[in-house]
């Protein structure tokens, strides 16, 4: 089984996280850009099969960024993992055993196509 979603751009992981004093202790949060894109992405997903709690899975992220200012393809998957996980496409992130990314050309407003799939 394969599964082959067209996801928005994400935010940067610079811009994703937000670090929040607490008393004496720093809470990490998700940032208001990053909890819009989350659920940008489970409006999206809305509906869409979800993997078993068990599966061991394959992801692949092509990335069509949306200039050509340089960028990180490490930084990446992990806002557009968190949406998928949120929508209900897979249960945890950590079901992932491969991650594949890939680079493609620039598109205007930028895409990442993601395809998840069973690992055999």
């Amino acid at each position: 089984m394969t599964q082959r979603h067209v996801l928005p751009w994400p935010p940067s992981v610079n811009s994703y996280w937000r670090h929040v004093v607490i008393g004496r202790s720093v809470r990490t949060i998700t940032s208001k850009a990053g909890r819009e894109y989350r659920d940008q992405v489970v409006r999206l997903l809305d509906g869409e099969l979800q993997y078993s709690e068990d599966a061991r899975l394959v992801a692949t992220l092509w990335v069509y960024p949306p200039d050509r200012r340089r960028r990180d393809l490490d930084n990446l998957p992990k806002a557009v993992l968190d949406a998928v996980e949120a929508a209900g496409v897979i249960a945890d992130d950590a079901q992932i055993d491969e991650l594949h990314v890939v680079r493609c050309p620039v598109i205007s407003g930028g895409r990442v196509v993601v395809e998840i799939r069973l690992k055999h």
